[in-house]
């Protein structure tokens, strides 16, 4: 019987319905309690004890990695984004990562969207000034006199496009790869640099990997090119964005706001000054909610995790 840590925050609550899917396999679950990730000291606890993970956004550092081999076989990652793992220590020692492409480009696409109709029709603020007792008309305008800037024209980026282009926006592009033409051609977007990008753009939708080439890519340097009456959107990941120095362009008024779904440190520490910014919009790292997408990443994440361990998932069945 070989040993599973589970940690996928997302599929501990939905536990007891695959349970029976492991016990079939004759795997044996380690469950620790999990808020938003494990970390390396949390993990360097059960070190040597599992074959296997299924994971969320956990700390796999090479000391993590080194600790647990050789007896760790497969990390399967529910969901996309891989930069929590060290790809290089896995591939030392022979350690499988599983993930699951294109796991959240809808329910992800949606909620950016969410957010350019939210600044420029400015319910939010109405609502509350409502609710406060004031009667009091904040401009608006359409999303069509608008230009949308897309740093990272990947799955996500492409889905934005589409959305943001049905919606009558100019639609500005960057990436550090070659975009299809075809799309360019059907969609419109147009590409560009990064400099012009945040300079002529009053959305900055970010839907970038994390990687060593966009960790902190939105700096002070970068919030220098920016209108100040520009919006940035951070749907990708927190290390993207320099956090101390949004901080500051947002309170030096020379940003107009910010809606974030991800941030450096997650849980948001409780004294972030964001959390008293009006004009920043926040959510706890749940662009991804989706039942339909959730679902799929569930079982397909069991199936990388059975495939790393060399069992035959050809009868896995979503239960």
């Amino acid at each position: 019987m070989k040993t599973i840590l589970f940690t996928a925050p997302y599929m501990i609550p939905f536990l007891d319905r695959f349970r029976p899917v492991f016990e079939r396999y004759e795997l044996e679950l380690i469950v620790p309690d999990v808020r938003e990730r494990m970390e390396e000291e949390d993990l360097l606890k059960y070190a040597g004890q599992f074959d296997g993970t299924i994971c969320g956004d956990d700390r796999y550092t090479p000391r993590v990695i080194d600790a647990c081999a050789p007896r760790l076989k497969v990390i399967s990652k529910w969901g996309t984004g891989i930069d929590s793992i060290d790809a290089e220590a896995c591939s030392r020692h022979g350690i499988q990562i599983g993930r699951t492409l294109n796991a959240f480009t809808t329910p992800v696409a949606d909620t950016v969207l969410g957010y350019l109709l939210a600044f420029s029709r400015r319910q939010p603020w109405m609502d509350r000034a409502m609710k406060s007792g004031e009667w009091e008309k904040i401009p608006g305008k359409a999303l069509s006199e608008s230009t949308l800037g897309i740093v990272g024209v990947g799955n996500i980026g492409k889905a934005v496009t589409r959305r943001a282009r049905t919606f009558g926006m100019q639609v500005l592009g960057t990436d550090i790869v070659d975009i299809d033409h075809v799309f360019v051609s059907e969609t419109g977007i147009q590409m560009t640099d990064l400099h012009s990008l945040l300079s002529n753009s009053d959305f900055v939708s970010i839907n970038c990997d994390l990687n060593p080439t966009s960790q902190h890519l939105m700096n002070v340097d970068t919030f220098a090119l920016m209108k100040p009456t520009a919006v940035l959107i951070n749907t990708a990941r927190g290390p993207i964005v320099h956090e101390k120095a949004l901080i500051g362009v947002l309170q030096a008024n020379r940003l107009a706001g910010a809606a974030l779904d991800v941030f450096e440190v997650e849980p948001l520490p409780v004294d972030s000054p964001l959390l008293k910014m009006d004009n920043v919009m926040l959510a706890p790292h749940n662009s991804n909610s989706s039942p339909a997408a959730w679902e799929r990443v569930h079982w397909n994440t069991i199936k990388n995790l059975l495939d790393g361990l060399g069992i035959d998932s050809s009868d896995l069945k979503n239960d």
